[in-house]
């Protein structure tokens, strides 16, 4: 009796320590179970909402095709319109483009100070190289620009012998002028000239006259403001290599009557062309300042210096519009 009573006991006693071990599994089957029920509820939930969203762009997509459909099915008349010069411009056509082409170079030009390559090479068919022999056995070189009908304007100091500071005889004298037209010296003779009586003066001007050759004529401005800071254009036969050009811009008006300037000023370049923006001869250089190849100083183009040019077989000699006006007043 008793050896059953401790095998009870023994069995029981089992029992009770399998009892916590089941409730922690138990419970931990409860949770994943719920765990599980709830992740399956929220994927449902964005299925949901996906889809939601999804039927709602189609239906507006439908509504947005059904309002085209209606839109192109409006009746209208078959008449014709031919498009406005405005409305060709604007449908990208080769010709649109080169006129906005054109546009910005224009504007490019205006505001930058610049002129065009194809405009510059032509003026510089305009200038010439010419030659001046003295009594002393010397050669000189300088720059002369084209007027037409044979006549060129350059500086009075080249070809005719002036005070330029050098310890030279008081009898100099210049014996022979030449202008070099298609590398050849052709003979040349003065016809006017300024009042000057040393270099670089405001009658340091001079008109010679070779036979008529065949060059582009300059137009010339005589009434050129000179405006501080306006772009310029120096043609000249520097170092009588040949004609060059050089850029600058104006600076300011001298007691004298000349224009200071920041363009090169080597030798030969005296007599070069000074051209404003439109490629009009507006000015000549007529030197620098000491031995700075830079500070230079112009002599404007004044009436009385094309007194002696007769006029274009056209009518009228090669003036700007602005000069015409301005000698009308």
């Amino acid at each position: 009796m008793r050896i059953l009573m401790q095998g009870f006991l023994l069995r029981l006693a089992g029992s009770r320590r399998l009892i916590p071990a089941t409730c922690v599994v138990a419970t931990a089957a409860s949770f994943f179970a719920l765990g599980a029920i709830h992740t399956r509820r929220l994927d449902a939930a964005v299925n949901a909402s996906y889809e939601s969203r999804l039927d709602s762009l189609r239906a507006e997509m439908q509504r947005a095709l059904a309002r085209e459909s209606i839109a192109r099915a409006v009746p209208t008349g078959t008449r014709g319109a031919v498009a406005s010069q405005a409305a060709i411009a604007d449908d990208g056509s080769a010709a649109s483009r080169a006129q906005l082409v054109a546009e910005v170079k224009e504007q490019l030009r205006s505001e930058m100070g610049l002129l065009p390559v194809s405009l510059l090479r032509e003026r510089r068919s305009s200038f010439a190289e010419i030659h001046t022999y003295d009594s002393d056995g010397e050669k000189n070189y300088a720059t002369a620009g084209y007027l037409g009908q044979g006549y060129f304007i350059t500086v009075k100091h080249v070809v005719v012998a002036l005070h330029d500071g050098a310890p030279r005889p008081g009898d100099r004298e210049i014996t022979a002028l030449r202008v070099v037209y298609r590398n050849k010296e052709i003979p040349a003779r003065l016809v006017d000239a300024g009042n000057a009586q040393m270099e670089v003066d405001k009658g340091d001007w001079a008109i010679i006259r070779t036979r008529e050759l065949d060059l582009p004529p300059l137009r010339v401005d005589t009434a050129f403001p000179y405006e501080f800071a306006e772009p310029i254009f120096r043609l000249g036969n520097d170092y009588s290599r040949g004609i060059v050009v050089s850029t600058g811009y104006v600076g300011q008006k001298t007691d004298n009557g000349l224009v200071t300037c920041l363009t090169d000023g080597h030798p030969g370049a005296s007599g070069g062309g000074i051209l404003d923006q439109r490629g009009t001869l507006v000015g000549i250089s007529i030197g620098r300042m000491g031995g700075d190849y830079r500070f230079s100083f112009i002599l404007p183009i004044r009436p009385e210096m094309l007194r002696h040019v007769p006029p274009e077989p056209a009518g009228k000699p090669k003036l700007s519009s602005r000069s015409l006006n301005s000698e009308g007043h």
